[in-house]
């Protein structure tokens, strides 16, 4: 059996949508400029509120990583991600909540929402601190490192410097001596000297002997000079690949090696020419390992970094923000009003009596009952209803306990109704004229 469409569905489906239309139409065909400078108003807040949710999100997300990052380090990994996802869901979840809470209606559980939004705003800031820390000291911490690095080997090389002065120094000494010998054994004086040749001016045996022994001592203190040159090129090639390390970040491992490699070279060439003349031989410094030079902080317990300011800052901003944004968001609901609601707001607000022109040049409106209506027991809550959903979308703005004012967004809608009701009286007036007419 063939089945028959639903056009009557169809037919509902596509009045409705015409009818829309049209509604959208002749409201701002009759209110004008206004009515789509409202539209445009409510359209553009209402997107900056929805648009919020996803930025308290990755605020939240941002927040947890690094929050995440800091614990890992003194707790197990899985734990801490666990932690982190608690610490920021109560952050997002207190902060909204915080909103909807007023201190006079409940203590309790104000305070129980306030201390718990601060032991996790503080957990996430205090941890996350460490991640922050270590992006805004990378700079600092590596050049500590390469001070570190540099400073041990100046020291080394000073007490190089020292060890080859002392042994050079003492060559000289000897060499001196000799002269001296030398010049006593050729002028007679030379107390090795048989009495009979005493005073005797000349070339004799012992000034032969201490010549030969003055010559050996030269030839061997040169060549511990042109030895010790060997080693000043090395230190030289060690303080260029030093240099190198500073300045060069691109191949900063390659720089590194270097140093470690120019440094045992310069500790080997140097001891097999010093260990002959001395035992007590400077030490070599143990440099850290390459991946010691280039790992990140590792706060411990007992080992925390040294405190700085702006990371503390930075991360009491983001952790802030996300506060801030969900509180607004259950502070202020977005959305526009629907068509009953306008009409609900309309006909409650016309329930005041008291209305003034401000000095913000704004429509304001006292809240509380007047004296009358206390007197006759007014019951006022659909007006109060009325003025609590203006206050949420934003269509009001509180002054104080007893005065609202209209916020710029609220007189298109008042006007757009207010005309409405216009040309509703004139439409009936003008059916009344006719009447007697017929």
């Amino acid at each position: 059996m063939t089945q028959i469409p639903d056009l009557s569905n169809r037919f509902d489906n596509n009045y409705k949508k015409h009818a829309m239309e049209n509604r959208l139409f002749s409201k701002l065909k009759s209110g004008g400029i206004g009515r789509l400078i409202n539209i445009i108003q409510t359209l553009f807040v209402s997107f900056l509120r929805i648009w919020s949710i996803p930025i308290v999100l990755l605020l939240s997300l941002a927040s947890g990583f690094t929050t995440f990052y800091g614990m890992s380090y003194f707790i197990t990994p899985w734990i801490a991600l666990v932690i982190t996802v608690a610490i920021q869901s109560i952050i997002v979840i207190c902060s909204f909540e915080l909103a909807g809470i007023h201190c006079k209606a409940n203590r309790l559980r104000y305070f129980s929402v306030v201390g718990s939004l601060i032991i996790a705003f503080t957990a996430s800031m205090a941890f996350s601190y460490f991640k922050f820390y270590e992006i805004s000291e990378h700079d600092t911490i590596r050049i500590e490192r390469i001070n570190e690095v540099g400073n041990q080997v100046d020291s080394y090389l000073k007490n190089l410097i020292s060890a080859k002065s002392s042994i050079l120094g003492e060559h000289k000494k000897e060499l001196e001596k000799l002269e001296k010998e030398l010049s006593q054994a050729y002028f007679g004086t030379h107390p090795e000297i048989p009495p009979q040749f005493k005073n005797n001016v000349g070339e004799g045996p012992v000034w032969k002997h201490i010549k030969k022994v003055y010559d050996e001592k030269l030839a061997l203190t040169k060549a511990l000079e042109q030895q010790f040159t060997t080693v000043d090129q090395s230190v030289a090639t060690l303080q260029t690949a030093l240099n190198r390390l500073d300045s060069d970040t691109a191949h900063s491992e390659q720089a590194y090696q270097e140093v470690s490699q120019g440094l045992h070279k310069v500790q080997l060439e140097f001891n097999q020419l010093a260990a002959k003349y001395r035992t007590d031989l400077p030490p070599a410094p143990v440099l850290m390992t390459y991946s010691q030079f280039t790992e990140t902080v590792k706060p411990s317990v007992n080992n925390l970094p040294k405190f700085t300011l702006f990371p503390l800052i930075i991360a009491g901003m983001v952790d802030f923000f996300t506060v801030l944004l969900s509180y607004r968001l259950e502070f202020a609901a977005p959305g526009p009003l629907t068509e009953q609601e306008e009409e609900l707001v309309f006909e409650c607000l016309k329930q005041f009596s008291e209305f003034r022109i401000n000095e913000n040049d704004a429509v304001e409106i006292v809240i509380e009952k007047t004296e009358i209506e206390k007197a006759r027991h007014y019951v006022d809550w659909p007006r109060m209803f009325a003025v609590g959903l203006l206050l949420s979308r934003g269509f009001l703005r509180k002054v104080d306990d007893r005065r609202v004012e209209f916020a710029p967004n609220l007189y298109p809608l008042i006007a757009e109704k207010m005309g409405d009701k216009l040309q509703q009286i004139k439409a009936q007036s003008s059916r009344q004229n006719k009447a007697p007419d017929n």
